[in-house]
């Protein structure tokens, strides 16, 4: 599989996709860097600068699809995307005291986290059928397997894209574009650190971001990580019902 030259990666001021950026930094690639966070969008071009990367930066908010729609179609018209690694997201829980999320930031929360990822992969997945090639990865999450109380909003988007990035792997792979839904459980970002409750198996971004290239390079269909997240899956599919709702409810963090 040749390796893609130039790179996509939404969220590159967030603390994943900017390991991501840095991950795929070398003198051979062209990198596109979309974020919100100017500052520190600036700080991660500037480290795949100095790796040798030529750099593309663009100040976007997903909440706004169609402005990143026309923001792709013109980058993508411009320099065609080898590959587009779709990480921005936002991750959010129920405020103290609420008996249930806030309506206004479940809807921000599909917006950014299925609404906007799945239109541009959609947008993109188009584009590169159509030319014969290309790979599209797209940040889901564990949280996607399990019916969250306490994160409704966020565990429901990752949910939707999780089924969307299937349907759309298995809709294009006849036209030689590479689908990957990765699944990941606790990353240390800074986001992270502001949500309560333990954190299991947590991961170091550069580590995360290794392992999403790994599974990028591969063409491989969903990648779930780290490991135990698997089992974890499993094992919410196979309990009872009133047995699984008992224990999500427990989980809920107690500041929440």
């Amino acid at each position: 599989m040749t390796p893609p030259n130039h790179i996509l990666i939404t969220g590159a001021s967030g603390g994943l996709g900017g390991a991501l950026a840095r991950q795929y930094a070398a003198p051979s690639r062209s990198l596109l860097l979309w974020g919100r966070d100017a500052a520190r969008l600036e700080g991660v071009a500037a480290a795949c600068r100095a790796a040798g990367a030529r750099v593309v930066i663009r100040m976007l908010d997903l909440s706004d699809s169609g402005a990143a729609i026309s923001a792709l179609d013109e980058d993508d018209a411009t320099n065609a995307i080898d590959l587009a690694i779709f990480a921005a997201g936002l991750g959010d829980t129920r405020a103290p005291g609420a008996l249930v999320e806030d309506a206004a930031q479940v809807a921000r929360l599909a917006l950014v986290d299925f609404v906007a990822p799945a239109a541009l992969a959609a947008a993109l997945a188009d584009r590169m059928a159509r030319r014969g090639g290309g790979g599209i990865v797209l940040i889901g999450s564990a949280a996607a397997f399990h019916a969250l109380p306490f994160a409704a909003g966020y565990a429901g988007s990752k949910a939707g894209l999780a089924r969307f990035a299937e349907a759309l792997r298995i809709g294009v792979k006849p036209h030689g574009v590479r689908v990957t839904l990765v699944s990941p459980g606790f990353i240390d970002t800074a986001a992270a650190r502001r949500t309560p409750g333990p954190k299991p198996f947590l991961m170091r971004p550069a580590d995360a971001a290794a392992r999403i290239a790994r599974a990028a390079a591969r063409g491989q269909a969903h990648a779930i990580l780290p490991w135990p997240f698997v089992w974890l899956r499993w094992f919410d599919r196979l309990l009872p019902r009133a047995l699984r709702d008992r224990l999500l409810l427990s989980l809920t963090p107690p500041e929440v």
